[in-house]
């Protein structure tokens, strides 16, 4: 079974409620980036991704759906891809009082370049809000969890990792803003194997619906796929359409 695009059209075929109009309260928004390099180099990097949220009552909801794809043609005219993956996730979080919360986070995500077939991560946990105020956000996460994982050509490896992660938001004015968020994943019986994702997006309003971002993001793999590098960085800019 391919956990990861399971877990993917799940996302996906629950985020369209977020559009009705019998749902208010929602906030959703689409991202598109492209980069395109003609001449002496022949590159195509090309992402997109939808997230959604709510916040009602002591209820948090979020959930988004990613992908990223690149090719090269060099001078031969062979076409290698450089970028090949997707992901999505699923977050829950119960608030106990304004600043405490349980929460419930889901993650999945393939990635053809670097010979992962899936990774899914199921993670429930304590989450703890530093700094919660109109214009600035903090909180700190942490709780077990199980990868269920398998790379190209190898057996499937499912393990317990603990979950540590920090989310940042901050609204400079009312039309520039930054997002910021990092976990760390170590296997509970093994520490030398760990994940770290992090991700930065700055984003200005160029109109009432519509604005720029900029997204600086990093993967990093202490073990990963025999024959590939640990770590993955990304910067992508884009126009974001808010619905």
């Amino acid at each position: 079974m391919n956990y990861s695009k399971c877990a993917i059209l799940g996302v996906l075929a629950a985020i369209p409620a977020a559009f009705g109009a019998d749902n208010p309260g929602w906030e959703t928004s689409a991202t598109a980036n492209v980069a395109v390099n003609k001449g002496n180099s022949d590159t195509l990097l090309a992402g997109a991704n939808i997230l959604t949220m709510k916040k009602w009552d002591k209820n948090e909801f979020s959930a988004g759906a990613d992908a990223v794809y690149g090719n090269n043609r060099d001078s031969s005219g062979v076409r290698t891809t450089t970028a090949q993956n997707y992901g999505a996730f699923l977050q829950y979080n119960r608030l106990i009082n304004e600043r405490l919360y349980f929460f419930g986070h889901v993650d999945a995500r393939q990635d053809k370049v670097a010979d992962i077939r899936y990774r899914v991560t199921l993670s429930p946990g304590l989450g703890y809000y530093l700094v919660k105020n109109a214009t600035t956000s903090l909180s700190l996460e942490a709780g077990p969890g199980l990868v269920l994982e398998q790379f190209e050509g190898q057996r499937s490896h499912n393990y317990f990792t603990a979950r540590f992660a920090e989310k940042f938001s901050h609204k400079f004015n009312d039309k520039v803003r930054l997002v910021q968020d990092a976990d760390y994943s170590p296997q509970v019986d093994n520490f030398s194997n760990y994940v770290v994702n992090a991700q930065a997006t700055i984003e200005a309003d160029l109109t009432k619906k519509l604005s720029a971002t900029l997204t600086l993001g990093d993967t990093y793999r202490s073990e990963p796929a025999p024959g590939r590098k640990s770590n993955d960085v990304r910067l992508l800019a884009g126009i974001k359409y808010k619905f």
